[in-house]
C-alpha cells in the first residue's frame, strides 16, 4: 500500500434515543440509556463536538460531577441503589453564544429479579383438594423490580392455564403475588401446577425467566356407591355389581339383618333380602339396597326353580365341558305350554362350537332339543406386522393379519401417497408400498374389526440417509415486504391432495394466535410475527414449516461527520469520520458503503446483528489524509440487499456529501539549492513555487539588494540582480521551508 493511500479501520454500534434530549442541545450520551442490576455499577459517557464553551457537568443524587471545561465527562456509581435515579448532564455555553443552556437526562433502570418463587394452595392439608370446591393457588415472587415487566404464567402439567401482567408503576422492588382460582375434579387428581416468572427488559440478553417447584395435588371424592342395579344372579358377588368408589380408598361394611356380610362372596337364593352399605373415606355414606337373587337352576319355569321335579341329561357332539348357554325349550304339561331357560356357569369359548342335545325330562314326559352352537369371538391380537428399515427406491411389504368370526375385515391409517397400494385378499391385509421416499416415512397403523370387536398394531418405516419431510406446501415461500407497503398473503396447504391424510391444518404466529390456511401481515407492526404453518398428518403427527418473511424499512436518514472535530484536516494526522444510520430495518441485510469521490474505499456486512426492528447504527471511518485528498468528497451508502425476493436494484440512501479540506506545508517543486549563470545586462528569474494549503506566503532574504516590489513574490525575475546567494522562505500556518539560489558570474567567452 503507497504513502497516500488512507488507513481505514470501520467501528459499528447500535445507536439507540437518550430519553430527554433535546436537538438542539450539543451533547451526547453514551449509551444513552441503561439497565442496570441492583448494586452493580453504571457509567455513562456525556461529550459534546462544541469547542468554545463553558463546561459540562452532571447533576445527580449519587456520582454528581461539578462543571468542568472538557469536551467529554462519565457519571459512574459503584454500586446503583438508588431506584428514582435521574442523573442529567448539563452544558453552559459562553456569555454571548447563540447555544442556550441544555441539558439530557439519560433513562436509567434499575431492576431486580429473584432466583426462586414459590407456589402454594389454601387447601387445610397440603396438595388435597376436595372435589367440586373452589381453591386459590398463590405464586409469591419476591424483590422484582420493574415489576410493570413482569409476566406470570400458569401451567397444569404442560398446559397453561392464564397468563398475568401487572400495571404498577412503582420503580422500587416488590413482593408480588399472582392468584390462581381453580376448582378440582377427581381426573385432575396427580395433576401438577406451576408457576414460572418472566421479565422482558427491551432486549434479547436482558430477558430472565424462573419456575417455581411443581405443586402436586390430589383430589378427594366419595365414596360413591355405584350399583348397576338390585337384580343379581347366582353366583355374582355383591362387590363386583355394587363398586365404591372414593379417594382415598374407602373403608366398606355390607351389613344385613344387622350382621355383617362379605360382599366378595357368590350370592345365593337364600342371599336375597335388604342389605346396608356403609362406607368411609372423605366423607361417610350409607345407602340401603334391596337385593334380589336370580336362581342359576337348571331349569327355570314361570320364574320359580323346580330342581326336585326336573333332570337334565347333557350329550354333547363333540364333547366338551359345560358351558354357558341359553336355550329355550316350549314344554307342555296338562295341556299349559311353560318356558324354560338354562343357565350354565361357565363361558363360551370358540373351541366348544359345534353340536349339543338338550334331554329335559319328568315324571310325564321327555323332550330333547338339538342345538347347533356357532361362536362368535372377536378379532385376535394382529401378526407379522413389523418395523421395516428401506432403502430409498425400493420396495416394501407391510402384512397384516388376524383371526375371528366372523372374518375380520381391515382398514389402515398412514399418510397415504400414490405409491402406496393396499390389498386384502384372503383374511390377510397387505401394504405395498414401490419406490419408497421420505414421505413413505413414518407410522401405518392396521385395523382389524368384526361385530364382536376390534385390534389395531402399528409399524413404523424408516428410510435410511432420509429425513422426515413435512408434506406442507407454502405459497410464496419467502415474502418480502416494505414497511407500510400493501400487504400480501401467504397460503400454506398440504402437498398430497388424498382424503384423509391432513387432521388439521393452520397458521399461527409466536403470540400463538392460529388463523386459517391464508397469513397476511400488517405492515405497520409486524417486525417479527414468526409465522409458522402447522399441520397434523395421519402416519407423521404434527410437524411444521415457518415463511421466511421480512418487513423491511429503508433509513430515515443517513448523514456523516466528523467525530470531535471541526475545520480542515490536517495531513499525517488521524480522524474519525462518524456515518449514522435511523431507523432501518432489519438491520442483518444492511451494507454500509464508504466512498471517497467514486471509489469505494470499505463496505461492511450487519449480518451478525439479529433485531427485526428499525434500529439505528452508526460506523465510524478512521482516515490518515494525504494532501492529495484537498478537496475530496466522502460519502456513505446505506443500502438493503433482500435477496432475489427483494426490490431490484436494492434500495439505497446516501448521505450528504462531506468536503475534505487538508492543510499540508509548503512543498517546493524542486527542493534542492539552485545554481544560475548570470550574463551581465539579462534578465534572470528565480522560480520559489511550492504547493500548499492554506497558500504560502513568500519572502526573499539576501545579502545585496531586492527590489521591494518583488520580496513577497514566488517568482524573482530580475535583471538587476548581482551575483550572490538568495533565500526564499515559503510558509503557512503549519511550517516554513527555505530554498536557495545562487546567482554566479558568468565566465567570460563561456
Amino acid at each position: 500500500m503507497s504513502e497516500s493511500t488512507s488507513i481505514v479501520q470501520l467501528f459499528v454500534g447500535l445507536l439507540l434515543s437518550a430519553a430527554g434530549a433535546h436537538a438542539s442541545c450539543p451533547i451526547e450520551l453514551s449509551p444513552p440509556s441503561v439497565v442496570v442490576k441492583y448494586g452493580d455499577p453504571v457509567s455513562i459517557n456525556c461529550s459534546t463536538s462544541e469547542t468554545l464553551f463553558e463546561g459540562i457537568g452532571w447533576e445527580a443524587t449519587e456520582g454528581a460531577k461539578v462543571l468542568q471545561n472538557v469536551t467529554h465527562l462519565t457519571w459512574t456509581v459503584d454500586r446503583l441503589t438508588d431506584w428514582y435515579i435521574s442523573p442529567s448532564c448539563y452544558f453552559n455555553p459562553l456569555e454571548n453564544s447563540p447555544i442556550d443552556q441544555c441539558f439530557i437526562i439519560p433513562e436509567v433502570v434499575l431492576y431486580t429479579f429473584p432466583e426462586a418463587i414459590t407456589i402454594s394452595s389454601n387447601s387445610a392439608f397440603k396438595g388435597v383438594l376436595k372435589e367440586m370446591e373452589e381453591y386459590n393457588f398463590t405464586c409469591d415472587i419476591p424483590n422484582i423490580a420493574p415489576v410493570q415487566s413482569l409476566t406470570v404464567r400458569w401451567y397444569k402439567g404442560d398446559d397453561l392455564l392464564r397468563t398475568e401482567t401487572f400495571k404498577n408503576p412503582s420503580k422500587e422492588r416488590v413482593n408480588q403475588t399472582s392468584i390462581l382460582g381453580f376448582k378440582a375434579t377427581r381426573q385432575d387428581s396427580g395433576v401438577t401446577f406451576r408457576c414460572e416468572a418472566h421479565m422482558d427488559l427491551g432486549h434479547e440478553e436482558l430477558q430472565f425467566n424462573v419456575s417455581s417447584q411443581d405443586y402436586h395435588i390430589k383430589v378427594h371424592f366419595g365414596p360413591e356407591v355405584q350399583c348397576s342395579g338390585n337384580e343379581f344372579l347366582e353366583g355374582e358377588t355383591l362387590e363386583k355389581k355394587c363398586p365404591v368408589a372414593g379417594n382415598p380408598t374407602p373403608f366398606v361394611k355390607w351389613l344385613k339383618d344387622g350382621q355383617p356380610a362379605d360382599p366378595t362372596l357368590p350370592l345365593t337364593r337364600e342371599n336375597a333380602g335388604q342389605y346396608i352399605i356403609e362406607a368411609e373415606g372423605s366423607s361417610h355414606t350409607r345407602k340401603e339396597l334391596q337385593v334380589l337373587v336370580l336362581c342359576e337352576c337348571l331349569i327355570q319355569m314361570d320364574q320359580s326353580c323346580y330342581v326336585q321335579k326336573l333332570t337334565l341329561h347333557w350329550s354333547m357332539l363333540p364333547t366338551i365341558s359345560p358351558v354357558l348357554l341359553r336355550a329355550f325349550l316350549n314344554l307342555r304339561s296338562s295341556g299349559t305350554k311353560m318356558a324354560r331357560r338354562w343357565i350354565f356357569s361357565e363361558t363360551l369359548t370358540r373351541r366348544q362350537a359345534g353340536q349339543y342335545i338338550i334331554t329335559a325330562s319328568n315324571k310325564h314326559s321327555s323332550v330333547n332339543l338339538s342345538v347347533d352352537i356357532t361362536v362368535l369371538y372377536p378379532p385376535s391380537q394382529i401378526v407379522e406386522l413389523v418395523d421395516s428399515e428401506v432403502d430409498v427406491g425400493s420396495t416394501v411389504w407391510l402384512k397384516c393379519s388376524s383371526t375371528g368370526n366372523p372374518r375380520p375385515k381391515y382398514f389402515w391409517d398412514y399418510y397415504r401417497t400414490d405409491n402406496v397400494m393396499e390389498d386384502n385378499d384372503d383374511g390377510v391385509s397387505r401394504l405395498l408400498i414401490h419406490n419408497v421416499t421420505a414421505f413413505n416415512m413414518g407410522l401405518y397403523t392396521c385395523h382389524a374389526w368384526n361385530d364382536m370387536g376390534n385390534v389395531s398394531e402399528t409399524a413404523r418405516v424408516t428410510v435410511k440417509g432420509a429425513k422426515q419431510e413435512c408434506p406442507i406446501e407454502i405459497t410464496p415461500d419467502r415474502m418480502v415486504i416494505e414497511y407500510q407497503g400493501r400487504s400480501q398473503n401467504a397460503t400454506c396447504k398440504a402437498i398430497s391432495n388424498l382424503s384423509g391424510n391432513v387432521k388439521e391444518i393452520y397458521w399461527q404466529d409466536k403470540q400463538g394466535i392460529k388463523t386459517s390456511t391464508s397469513w397476511s401481515a400488517d405492515t405497520y407492526k409486524d417486525w417479527d410475527p414468526r409465522p409458522v404453518c402447522t399441520a397434523t398428518f395421519e402416519g407423521i403427527g404434527s410437524c411444521q414449516k415457518r415463511l421466511n418473511f421480512t418487513l423491511y424499512k429503508t433509513p430515515d436518514s443517513v448523514s456523516i461527520r466528523p467525530v470531535n472535530h471541526t475545520g480542515p484536516m490536517v495531513e499525517g494526522k488521524e480522524y474519525q469520520l462518524l456515518c449514522e444510520v435511523q431507523n432501518i430495518a432489519p438491520v442483518q441485510y444492511l451494507t454500509l458503503r464508504w466512498y471517497r469521490g467514486q471509489t469505494e474505499v470499505y463496505n461492511h456486512s450487519f449480518a451478525d446483528l439479529t433485531s427485526t426492528s428499525p434500529v439505528q447504527v452508526s460506523s465510524i471511518l478512521l482516515v490518515t489524509p494525504t494532501k492529495a485528498e484537498n478537496g475530496a468528497q466522502y460519502r456513505c451508502v446505506a443500502e438493503l440487499e433482500l435477496g432475489p425476493e427483494g426490490p431490484k436494484p436494492p434500495p439505497t440512501v446516501t448521505s450528504e456529501p462531506l468536503n475534505a479540506s487538508v492543510y499540508f506545508p509548503p512543498a517546493f517543486l524542486n527542493p534542492e539549492p539552485e545554481v544560475l549563470d548570470l550574463i551581465e545586462g539579462a534578465e534572470i528569474t528565480l522560480n520559489c513555487t511550492a504547493t500548499g494549503n492554506p497558500a504560502p506566503v513568500y519572502s526573499w532574504q539576501s545579502s545585496h539588494p531586492i527590489p521591494e516590489r518583488m520580496e513577497d513574490e514566488a517568482v524573482l525575475t530580475s535583471s538587476s540582480l548581482i551575483p550572490g546567494t538568495y533565500t526564499c522562505t515559503a510558509s503557512n500556518t503549519l511550517e516554513k521551508r527555505s530554498k536557495q539560489f545562487i546567482i554566479k558570474a558568468a565566465t567570460k567567452g563561456a
